[in-house]
């Protein structure tokens, strides 16, 4: 009994198979053709609108185009394009003849393989976002990042609009002034600029009324008696030392940034990108061109001869011309190789008492570069691209080289407006492009780690 029933269900099952062949249209190898080659898929890549082609037929477009958008719909595709594995398979299994053919052709074709192996090479440099769960990610991780990014650049514009409202014209300011055309308040704010001891001495400065013609007649022995009165030698041997600067110049030196800025627009302008895009070739640039009067300080401010030269002014440290010892230079060097922007970092620290928050923004972004820098040395280790490095040294030089002659030869027919707009830029807003960057790197790096 049970034989005759087992013999009904096969003979059922062999039915319902037949019907189903019957009833089901015939897979062509047409249904599963690329819209570049119009030849059958190989390694099957789907975009994010939907759309599949081969992957070399993919590169080739990328190749020819550099674009990153489909080449039927256009539609810009978002991450790195990756091969639809559950359609290779099914393709592979229904069509293993024509596969295998069209791979060894392939395989035989420089251009398709040198294509291949470029837009891999693009691919490695992206950030891999799976098509499905790119978005999702993005609100899940740019929610909050994209806040905190807007709150920076609302305070960077309103640091920059205080700034320039607040801050006299770069016109007005004492270093564009002739020290004999000084008025009193005048001489005081230089008074004052010197240090937080100078402001002992305001009201009897101001009380005497010395303007720059009397201020230029003033002697040590003057200031030691009545109505001045400064008993402390070594205030009024930095009186009398920046006295004599301002009788040699004819004006009030640059203590400050703005006060430098104003005096040397195109030099500040140029320094602030070298330090940025450069620092050593930026370094470079102050010891072979401008020793005496940028380097010296530098140098003195980052690394100080002194132990306890923590306790002296800025001031000070910017009127020290005595050359350099061994042991500050070896500090300079060490420094200079393996962290340059640590420099800027330190230097900008000891401004902070003068430019509150703009020495903040530096040190922020000079701790930014050096991690983006050690992410660049980590990127070409990782890949063992090491013996790449002196080409890619000479071609960041060559690019800095030029960029810089173009700049000094462009020089005076930029507006002074536009020069304005990239210092400030440079300075508050470069910042934050550089805490996304930074962000950026560290979602990759946790990529290829996963």
């Amino acid at each position: 009994m049970e034989e005759p029933q087992k013999n009904d269900l096969n003979s059922t099952g062999l039915e319902q198979d037949d019907s189903l062949k019957g009833t089901s249209p015939q897979i062509s190898v047409s249904e599963f053709s690329c819209h570049c080659c119009y030849d059958i898929l190989v390694n099957p890549t789907t975009l994010n609108c939907g759309h599949s082609f081969c992957r070399h037929c993919l590169a080739l477009w990328w190749v020819s185009s550099k674009k990153t958008e489909c080449p039927e719909c256009r539609e810009k595709w978002e991450g790195f394009p990756k091969v639809n594995i559950l359609l290779r398979d099914a393709i592979e299994k229904l069509f293993p003849d024509a596969i295998r053919m069209r791979f060894e052709d392939i395989q035989q074709n420089n251009d398709i393989v040198q294509s291949l192996t470029a837009f891999q090479k693009y691919g490695n440099d992206q950030i891999p976002v799976a098509p499905n769960t790119g978005r999702v990610n993005q609100h899940r991780g740019g929610g909050f990042f994209s806040g905190v990014l807007t709150a920076l650049t609302g305070v960077a514009v309103v640091l920059l609009v205080y700034h320039w409202s607040s801050r006299e014209s770069e016109h007005d300011l004492l270093v564009h002034k002739a020290v004999a055309k000084w008025t009193a308040e005048e001489v005081v704010l230089w008074l004052e600029q010197l240090g937080p001891w100078a402001s002992l001495y305001r009201d009897r400065f101001l009380s005497e009324r010395v303007n720059g013609r009397l201020l230029l007649t003033l002697t040590e022995e003057e200031f030691s008696r009545a109505p001045y009165t400064i008993e402390n030698s070594s205030h009024r041997r930095a009186i009398l030392m920046e006295l004599e600067r301002v009788k040699a110049l004819g004006v009030k030196p640059p203590q400050n940034l703005w006060e430098y800025k104003a005096v040397n627009p195109g030099r500040s302008l140029f320094l602030l990108y070298a330090l940025k895009s450069s620092p050593r070739l930026g370094l470079l640039y102050l010891y072979l061109f401008d020793y005496t009067d940028t380097f010296l300080p530098f140098i003195h401010t980052i690394c100080p001869l002194q132990e306890d030269s923590s306790g002296e002014d800025i001031l000070t440290k910017l009127l020290d011309l005595r050359e350099p010892t061994w042991k500050q230079w070896r500090e300079f060097l060490v420094k200079y190789s393996f962290l340059p922007y640590q420099l800027i970092a330190e230097f900008a620290w000891d401004w902070l008492e003068v430019h509150y928050w703009t020495s903040r923004f530096l040190i922020v972004n000079a701790m930014l570069l050096s991690v983006l820098e050690l992410f660049s040395f980590w990127r070409i280790w990782s890949r063992s691209e090491l013996k790449t490095v002196p080409q890619r040294m000479w071609s960041h030089f060559w690019k800095v080289s030029t960029q810089g002659l173009f700049v000094a030869m462009f020089w005076p027919l930029i507006p002074q407006f536009v020069c304005n707009c990239l210092f400030y830029w440079a300075l508050y807003f470069n910042p934050i492009i550089n805490i996304d960057l930074v962000v950026k790197e560290v979602r990759r790096l946790e990529t290829q780690v996963l």
